[in-house]
């Protein structure tokens, strides 16, 4: 292809990602889950200590071994997770802040306390309204929810296939072709690793695991997810420590520049987007992508994991976001605030994220900071997707009703990733984030219309809580 026909194609994707993205979908998120909170009595966050403790406490993890008719609900969790953590997370924060200007990271971080909502609802659906396959498997999402749902309704029924139909997109875009462009990128400017030779390897390696299926990606991610993640908060925290003279000053400019309407590098906002301060629309856009509240995905790895109630694996998933989000996208942000990072590369007008979080852990490490953080972005990346292989077809399996067409799509995910890391970076991402935005509607539209039952759900759920507490402080009491 001409590069004038590349150019005119990220032009295009450009101006329909800004509209995608503009005031309407925003304030659509924000506001189901603002509302989701409300009605929950604030219960996602209320309950994330529970939360936590139940994903991540002993008996979780002694219950990591996948079943015959799943998986349990840590390896779940790990497999939601593995598809959450990517690149976004070193890549997106960084040119978030790049973009919109740090107070990208302060958005970031509230649409996440949000996201809790959101996270936990669409979950919760996903199990509640799931289905039983022949082999004994699960399958949901928001497809099956709106369809179990409302059987009878036609637009329910338009709207499942639009959302698998976008999940589909979406787990070829964000889930593959962005994380093997940022892989290749990485090994290029990093190892000088050339992106075909990169683009050869991966696609092998993709095959290895995602050719297995569930258990084998479930299996991938639980060695993946926990190590990679202990990894880079090592790093990126000894960076934050190293700096941290410069953490008043990069706070107080996050919190002034959150409600700028002025972008990063000076330059102006387009149409679309014009009514909203940049770090806004960055901010919150580059934290769904990361953590995939409202995009109603998680809520396919959460349907495969056995569980004896709904609203406990709600629990379970909302953590995803507390991890991905308010733990390891918070300490990107505060790495390259504190470097100036995100301020020379706004001078520089290039939103170079990876190269941005290099320049910061460099700052420490000297050259071996790079091969850290290029390491990390290996990991990230593969692990995002191998999940998203899983969740990716499941959703074409569902659109297609064949089963047996499941293994065509594991080949031909691998296979894509190869266009990935050869394609401009700029129309992977932009085709990503378009795509997310073509599956948070019919999900969030499905989450609004049965809050009702998320709620009572959540409610009967505290109430066995509180009384399981009594009964523990009444047995403490009397001895």
């Amino acid at each position: 292809m001409s590069a004038d026909n590349l150019e005119k194609i990220h032009a295009f994707l450009k101006k329909a990602n800004e509209i995608a993205w503009g005031p309407p979908l925003l304030f659509l998120l924000l506001g189901t889950g603002i509302f989701l909170m409300i009605q929950l009595r604030a219960l996602p966050v209320r309950r994330l200590v529970f939360a936590l403790r139940t994903a991540f406490g002993r008996k979780a993890r002694r219950t990591g071994e996948p079943t015959e008719a799943g998986v349990s609900p840590f390896a779940s969790l790990m497999t939601e997770l593995a598809a959450e953590i990517g690149t976004g997370n070193i890549v997106g924060v960084a040119s978030a802040m790049a973009l919109g200007g740090p107070g990208a990271l302060v958005w970031m971080m509230l649409a996440a306390v949000i996201g809790l909502a959101l996270k936990f609802s669409e979950s919760f659906l996903s199990v509640k309204y799931r289905m039983q396959k022949k082999d004994g498997t699960y399958c949901g999402g928001p497809m099956v929810t709106l369809t179990r749902a409302f059987p009878e309704e036609k637009l329910a029924k338009v709207l499942a296939v639009f959302f698998s139909g976008s999940a589909v997109l979406v787990s070829l875009g964000m889930g593959n072709m962005t994380q093997a462009n940022s892989i290749a990128l990485a090994m290029q400017d990093t190892f000088g690793v050339e992106r075909e030779k990169s683009a050869l390897v991966l696609t092998i390696l993709l095959l290895l695991v995602v050719t297995g299926g569930l258990r084998s990606i479930a299996k991938a991610a639980e060695v993946l997810v926990p190590g990679m993640a202990l990894f880079y908060l090592g790093g990126a925290g000894i960076v934050i420590c190293l700096h941290g003279g410069e953490l008043p000053r990069t706070l107080s400019e996050m919190v002034q520049n959150a409600f700028s309407f002025r972008a990063a590098s000076g330059g102006a906002v387009g149409a679309g987007i014009a009514l909203l301060p940049p770090a806004l629309r960055y901010g919150i856009s580059r934290g769904v992508f990361s953590n995939e509240a409202g995009l109603g995905a998680g809520g396919i790895s959460a349907a495969a994991a056995q569980t004896d109630d709904p609203v406990r694996q709600g629990y379970i998933s909302m953590t995803g976001v507390f991890v991905d989000t308010m733990v390891i996208c918070l300490v990107t942000g505060l790495a390259v605030g504190v470097t100036g990072a995100a301020e020379r590369a706004a001078e520089a007008e290039k939103a170079d994220g990876a190269a941005m979080v290099i320049r910061a852990f460099e700052s420490v490490f000297g050259p071996a900071g790079g091969y850290l953080v290029t390491i990390g972005i290996l990991l990230f990346a593969f692990a995002t997707m191998a999940g998203w292989a899983y969740q990716g077809e499941q959703a074409f399996v569902w659109l297609v009703k064949k089963e047996s067409f499941g293994m065509v799509y594991r080949v031909f995910f691998c296979f894509a990733a190869s266009a990935g890391c050869v394609c401009m970076a700029e129309i992977v991402w932009n085709f990503a984030e378009l795509a997310n935005a073509c599956m948070a509607v019919p999900n969030l539209i499905c989450v609004l219309r049965l809050w009702k039952t998320v709620k009572e759900g959540a409610v009967r759920f505290e109430s066995s809580i509180k009384k399981s507490e009594q009964r523990k402080n009444g047995g403490r009491g009397g001895t």
